[in-house]
């Protein structure tokens, strides 16, 4: 889940500043911030280490993280301190939910779990299923598959189309916030991708909504490259507050060996 952490706060800078390009800084010492992607994340982590329900941490975290570019749907859900879900296929599914790939050490779980942390907001078929794709590939990539077999498997099994053209990507792809319009992009950056960084860079320049592409980009790189280079995660760690450090570093100890 660091990964989604280093993603989210790199690509942070850049998602109302669409760079197109793969040569920029990671990091600027005030600008660089985590938004509500590694908040929800952490919610996700902090629900699976304490058996507490899903919505219940993810309104509780919004109450904690004010301010931190909620959706707007997803905000008046917390507000009323949740309920009925609203049918939303937004991306914000599938970048909370990395910690649901670590926490269970089976593939169709892994597929129910990540149904239900989307249930609980995106309950459209399409919210559920960018989470799931997310989620697999995740749990795919961890346990040894390679770029093809994950590649394989989440065409077949949710139908998104991830024979892209970078180029072209950098070129004409516009802000999109949908489960089916970002999340086949992402995992896209993934499989292009020679290391880590290599993968965030990817994920930033094809534009868009770049905190969330790279946020999902880097919880599959960090699966599949065997965690984040030490430099970054030194830069995502001084970046974090107590609690999410402390958050990040339990699930860590206890789902990511």
């Amino acid at each position: 889940m660091l990964g989604a952490i280093a993603g989210d706060i790199i690509g942070s800078i850049y998602e109302f500043h669409n760079i197109k390009s793969e040569s920029f800084e990671l990091f600027y010492k005030v600008i660089s911030k985590f938004t509500d992607d590694t908040v929800l994340t952490c919610a996700i982590a902090d629900s699976i280490i304490s058996r507490v329900s899903y919505a219940e941490k993810l309104i509780e975290y919004y109450h904690l993280y004010p301010g931190r570019g909620y959706g707007g749907s997803f905000g008046n859900w917390a507000r009323k301190g949740g309920g009925p879900a609203y049918n939303s296929y937004g991306n914000g599914s599938a970048m909370r939910v990395s910690p649901v790939a670590y926490a269970f050490n089976d593939l169709n779980r892994v597929l129910e779990e990540a149904k239900r942390s989307a249930d609980v907001t995106h309950n459209h078929s399409e919210g559920i299923k960018g989470a799931q794709a997310v989620a697999a590939a995740i749990f795919l990539a961890r346990t040894g598959k390679s770029k093809s077999e994950i590649k394989k498997y989440i065409e077949k099994q949710f139908g998104y189309d991830l024979d892209f053209d970078l180029d072209n990507l950098k070129k004409n792809y516009t802000f999109n916030v949908t489960c089916q319009g970002s999340v086949p992009q992402a995992i896209f950056a993934f499989l292009i991708s020679k290391d880590f960084e290599d993968a965030i860079r990817k994920a930033v320049s094809i534009g868009g909504d770049s905190d969330t592409i790279a946020c999902i980009t880097g919880s599959i790189a960090e699966a599949f490259y065997g965690g984040v280079p030490e430099g970054i995660k030194k830069e995502v760690y001084a970046r974090l507050d107590e609690r999410l450090r402390t958050i990040v570093g339990e699930f860590s100890k206890k789902y990511i060996r």
